[in-house]
């Protein structure tokens, strides 16, 4: 592709994000313009011709421009898997949306409500991404057609640079052709000639090579150790000439490291790693580490299974159990207390309006639980069962709600609350689910016997 015709899809491509994000602000505040009485669909086409609002959406135009080019969306996406550019494309909405709201809370614009922040950033995500899967199928498309294509030149005749070439022609669609190899006579070259592939050229005619011919890059597949001053050499002529380089980052025949190019402090290095790297994923493992917690419970016919919750104890409070077993404030087999010292701040408030319990949404969703059913116990608290009757309820699935859940909580005795469960079990219906689960919130929301 030419320069000029690059110059000119990129700018087409920036007016077209541009003008994505400007008609999904305007279909968002027609659409809270419709849907709530916040602001009149009068008054949102009168901002028009407020000197004001045109100056602050030309703002927004600014910075959503400085936040696309920020995230690399107009560099060449060519090698990277189509839901790397998805995602910055997502990033990239989340923090212009972002910044909508920020502008919302200074200047008090009014039709910036929830409804408005939902619309706005699920219109402009889907249809930027869309439009840039879009983008790469005609792409690919127009390269599978032998056009847009960049000319690659493969120095060394190597079983690793013949593996690289067979990779990049099974995927016509990155628009790769290879001109050739470059490499000097060596005692492996009986192994290349067989794969059929042309030796462009040696060492020594390499430069009359990048002279007369068009070279869009070079890869470099060189081993380094015996190879190092040829290959220097040949990555100086490239920079001479302006020509991409590259290097096939495995230089020590390493089986399990992996290799990522990263910037440290003004210096490019390749950094070797194994196991995974440092990566938003690992922030989110982290995040879910911190703020959710699992424990195993027993269910129905005594199965076992992890049940989630919010974390609202320090880390390690099981291990300190011992230390509290003195404060226990119910009778029989379990374990509660009212004020348990190992509860954060924020686990109190967790624990008082049973948010703690949201998570156990995902173990309706597995088949683990119900949402109404005898709360699923602690495999500590079922081992301290000292009467058949009340195994009697794993005969049915645990649940998120029961009818100890809405007559007190740890409020009531150990042996009321198997009762209650046995209650439940023997006179189950629908509507008594229904029921449960109506009185269900007052009693969170009373906070009674919460512990």
């Amino acid at each position: 592709m030419s320069s000029l015709r690059r110059r000119i899809l990129l700018r087409s491509a920036k007016l077209f994000d541009l003008a994505v994000m400007s008609l999904s602000f305007g279909l968002a505040a027609l659409l809270v313009a419709h849907q709530t009485a916040t602001v009149s669909l009068a008054d949102f086409l009168s901002m028009r011709v407020k000197v004001k609002n045109f100056a602050l959406f030309a703002a927004f135009l600014l910075v959503w421009h400085f936040i696309f080019c920020l995230l690399g969306l107009y560099d060449s996406r060519r090698l990277s898997p189509p839901r790397h550019e998805a995602l910055d494309m997502v990033k990239a909405t989340i923090l212009g949306t972002g910044l909508v709201c920020m502008a919302a809370f200074l200047f008090r614009l009014a039709m910036v409500t929830p409804l408005f922040v939902a619309g706005f950033w699920s219109i402009s995500s889907a249809t930027l991404v869309a439009s840039r899967l879009v983008a790469r199928h005609l792409l690919a498309q127009v390269r599978l057609r032998g056009r847009n294509l960049r000319e690659m030149l493969i120095v060394g005749t190597n079983p690793r640079a013949v593996l690289f070439a067979q990779k990049t022609a099974a995927r016509p669609a990155l628009g790769y052709r290879i001109l050739g190899f470059v490499d000097q006579a060596w005692a492996g070259g009986g192994e290349f000639r067989k794969a059929g592939y042309p030796l462009a050229s040696d060492f020594d005619s390499f430069p009359h090579l990048l002279r007369g011919h068009v070279v869009d890059e070079v890869v470099i597949a060189l081993p380094m150790k015996s190879m190092y001053s040829q290959a220097a050499r040949i990555a100086a002529l490239c920079e001479e000439q302006g020509i991409i380089v590259r290097l096939l980052p495995d230089f020590f025949n390493l089986r399990l490291a992996q290799s990522k190019a990263e910037d440290f402090e003004d210096d490019a290095v390749v950094t070797l790693y194994t196991g995974s790297p440092e990566s938003w994923q690992h922030l989110f493992k982290r995040a879910l580490d911190v703020v959710f917690f699992t424990q195993e419970r027993v269910g129905l016919n005594k199965r076992r299974f992890r049940i989630f919750k919010f974390r609202t104890m320090v880390q390690g409070a099981e291990q300190r159990l011992t230390e509290v077993a003195h404060l226990n404030e119910v009778s029989g087999a379990v374990f509660k207390i009212r004020n348990d010292p190992r509860l954060t701040p924020v686990g109190k408030l967790l624990r008082k309006t049973s948010i703690d319990e949201l998570p156990q949404l995902f173990n309706v969703l597995k088949g683990d639980m119900s949402l109404v059913g005898p709360r699923p116990l602690p495999v500590r608290d079922v081992q301290g069962f000292d009467q058949d009757w009340q195994r009697r309820r794993f005969s049915v699935r645990p649940g998120i709600t029961c009818l100890w859940q809405i007559n007190g909580r740890s409020a009531i005795p150990f042996e009321k609350w198997m009762e209650l469960d046995m209650e439940y079990i023997d006179h189950w219906s629908l509507g008594l689910d229904f029921k449960i689960l109506a009185k269900t919130i007052p009693a969170v929301l009373k906070g009674a016997g919460a512990a």
